[in-house]
């Protein structure tokens, strides 16, 4: 279960810096705000978080193994 919380949260806190890097930008309409920093911390974290994805992937394999 630790590798699949440490991932999630390390997805949240990139999208939390993300939005609050964009804000201080200066973009504040809220729709726009919310998509921005989805998309840019959704490719952020396939790039950044690629070992954690991974261990992710294995724990779950494990799983439906045994």
């Amino acid at each position: 279960m630790r590798p699949f919380i440490v991932y999630t949260a390390s997805r949240l806190g990139l999208f939390a810096v993300t939005l609050g890097v964009l804000y201080l930008i200066g973009i504040h309409n809220a729709f726009w705000l919310l998509v921005i920093s989805f998309v840019i911390s959704g490719v952020a974290s396939y790039v950044l978080l690629s070992k954690q994805r991974d261990a992710v992937s294995e724990q779950i394999s494990k799983g439906r193994k045994g």
